[in-house]
């Protein structure tokens, strides 16, 4: 969620409403703004107290079981781990109300612009710190009482991503009608990728790690909109935090980065066997490569579907981004020489 103030008046919802009158707050007293939200069906409002403290109510779409919400689920998994998150205050099942720490208003996307280069690139090196721990945490937190360690990134997830790719943002947003031969013939290709991503040793995944999921706020990096947590690849959120659609990185960055995260991990240090660690290193950056097509392509389709399904034109300006990072990964392995060719018959920029 991207919590800045909304541009226009909206009005408070009758939940938010019979909250405020549950907890006994005058209207006069409380005000209510309501944030930008995110891609989902959730929408969310600051409540700024009396005394000028704020925190932020996230409206569901429908009454939930606080016990069995994901979001808090997840929640206290990251709290274990221990990773920053925003501090749940208090909720009202019925009313689809959950009342949350205010972060503010400015995202890891929205600190670009604001913080100087040295800031900026120390804050990336914590962003791939807490994919790491998160990782290493992982795996010694596992239980069926959190609920990512029951959903995984198989092949039909996968698979499902990628045709979601291919029916929103080829056949939705650009209005052009995949023929059966070559929907097949796609289908091969996103067998070919998605086989060998399902094939790889999983670890916890946030699912959704990139700029906007990330916000610094007080000295602290907090990690938000983690609900739909999974088991995954290893290069998952590393890829969603450096291919991400909505900043751009230099190649050089990338590369270092990655080092950094393989020598957080114990797997970076080239003095003792140099030849086995420039191996290892050209094997993860191709997987990485290979997961960041998947994760791009997959973006695509949510743009798409966002801007025809829910009359969100906001992430248009996005697409153009997210095809040069597609186009840049299907250029460099011979491997996907079909599939760029299949693609750019519908997407010129490919080529």
């Amino acid at each position: 969620m991207s919590l800045d103030a909304h541009p226009t008046a909206v009005p408070v919802p009758d939940a938010i409403s019979a909250y405020l009158a549950r907890r006994g707050d005058a209207p006069q007293t409380t005000r209510v703004i309501p944030l930008t939200g995110d891609a989902s069906d959730r929408r969310y409002f600051r409540l700024i107290e009396a005394d000028g403290s704020t925190s932020v109510l996230a409206l569901y779409a429908a009454p939930f079981t606080y016990d069995t919400l994901s979001f808090v689920n997840v929640a206290d998994l990251l709290q274990q781990v221990p990773l920053p998150v925003p501090a749940i205050f208090d909720h009202a099942d019925d009313l689809g109300l959950l009342r949350l720490q205010d972060l503010g208003d400015v995202t890891m996307q929205a600190n670009l612009g604001a913080a100087s280069p040295g800031e900026h690139a120390a804050l990336y090196r914590q962003a791939v710190v807490f994919i790491e721990l998160l990782q290493r945490r992982g795996r010694e937190l596992a239980s069926p009482n959190y609920t990512p360690y029951s959903l995984a990134f198989d092949i039909e997830k996968l698979t499902w991503e990628l045709e979601f790719f291919v029916k929103h943002f080829i056949e939705g947003y650009r209005g052009v009608q995949v023929p059966s031969a070559t929907r097949e013939a796609l289908r091969e290709e996103w067998k070919s990728i998605v086989e060998e991503l399902a094939a790889e040793p999983r670890v916890l995944c946030h699912r959704d790690y990139h700029s906007r999921n990330l916000m610094p706020n007080r000295g602290v990096l907090y990690i938000i909109d983690f609900q739909d947590a999974r088991l995954g690849p290893d290069t998952y959120d590393l890829a969603s935090l450096l291919r991400d659609s909505y900043v751009d990185f230099t190649e050089e960055t990338i590369d270092e980065l990655m080092a950094f995260f393989l020598a957080l991990r114990g797997q970076g240090d080239a003095r003792s066997d140099a030849s086995a660690f420039r191996s290892y290193q050209a094997d993860f950056r191709r997987r990485f490569d290979l997961m960041s097509l998947q994760r791009n392509l997959k973006a695509l389709g949510t743009f798409g579907y966002q801007t025809t399904n829910r009359q969100n034109p906001v992430y248009i300006q996005y697409m153009p981004r997210t095809l040069r990072n597609v186009r840049r990964n299907l250029q460099r392995y011979p491997r996907f020489g079909r599939l760029r060719e299949l693609l750019a018959t519908f997407i010129d920029t490919l080529l």
